[in-house]
């Protein structure tokens, strides 16, 4: 057990954004005695092309918190309209009473370059909070932070106006069959909406263990490049895990962001002991 806990942030736009970038983590927090919170900013409504309103709100909170005790983290869903995020004074003073109540040592959020605006508004609130939740006459009814956390971005793969650059990449293959377990509980997500975005419903298996292999082997897009990540930052992985990172197949990479607390030596070998 670590002789002091992390506490870890994970905000995302959609009730399976968290699973998808950072599920794997999330396992190795918990599994040492770490505390994981998820957060999802929408309520997940505008996700399917045949369930709508509170039924598919319902079925994805479920889902998301079925995946989060996978992982043995917590949950809490905003009941904001999927697709309808803006970066609200409203919004954002309810991140900020969330992230003062949680008390973080880590934020890991969305980009502010995305295709889909719900990541963006993710972005920009996370960001803007920021700094805001270590001054008390903003939400004075939630006491502010004594300090700020450390904030990181979660990888993608968009390219303007700048990359994904990351300053931590961590070998999550122990943990990898947990992480398909997490999205496989995300089956309103994983085998009818998002094979529906990609024209492959067709290929989703009947049987259940046929379609967590179909999920496992790259049946989709949004899985397969999972395994890209462990490519696309090799070098780091091998300056941190010698030899031992050309074998990575699954990894987590984050960026750390301009904003809150930076992270320092000290902070780095602390918050991501991995």
């Amino acid at each position: 057990m670590p002789t002091e806990t992390v506490r870890v942030l994970v905000v995302g736009a959609h009730p399976d954004d968290c699973d998808l970038k950072a599920g794997g983590v999330a396992c190795k927090y918990a599994d040492r005695g770490d505390e994981v919170l998820f957060v999802s900013m929408t309520n997940g409504e505008a996700g399917h092309h045949e369930l709508a309103g509170r039924e598919l709100v319902e079925r994805r909170r479920a889902e998301a918190e079925a995946s989060a005790a996978v992982a043995g983290a917590e949950f809490e869903m905003f009941d904001v309209p999927d697709g309808r995020l803006e970066p609200s004074l409203e919004n954002r003073d309810r991140l900020v009473r969330t992230i003062r109540e949680f008390g973080p040592d880590l934020v890991l959020t969305h980009r502010p370059n995305d295709y889909h605006p719900d990541h963006r508004y993710t972005a920009q609130l996370v960001r803007d909070a920021a700094y805001l939740v270590a001054v008390p006459n903003v939400c004075p009814a939630t006491p502010a932070l004594d300090r700020n956390p450390v904030f990181a971005y979660l990888s993608d793969a968009f390219d303007r106006p700048y990359p994904f650059s990351p300053d931590v990449v961590v070998d999550v293959d122990d943990v990898a069959d947990r992480k398909f377990e997490m999205l496989d509980c995300h089956e309103s997500q994983m085998y009818e909406w998002l094979p529906h975005v990609e024209d492959a419903l067709a290929e989703v298996p009947d049987d259940p263990d046929a379609r967590f292999e179909w999920l496992r082997d790259g049946g989709l897009p949004h899985v397969e490049a999972l395994a890209d990540v462990s490519d696309r930052f090799r070098d780091a992985l091998v300056e941190r895990y010698g030899e031992d990172g050309d074998d990575v197949r699954y990894a987590e990479a984050f960026e750390v962001s301009e904003y809150g607390r930076p992270l320092t030596d000290d902070a780095a070998e602390r918050l991501f002991p991995f």
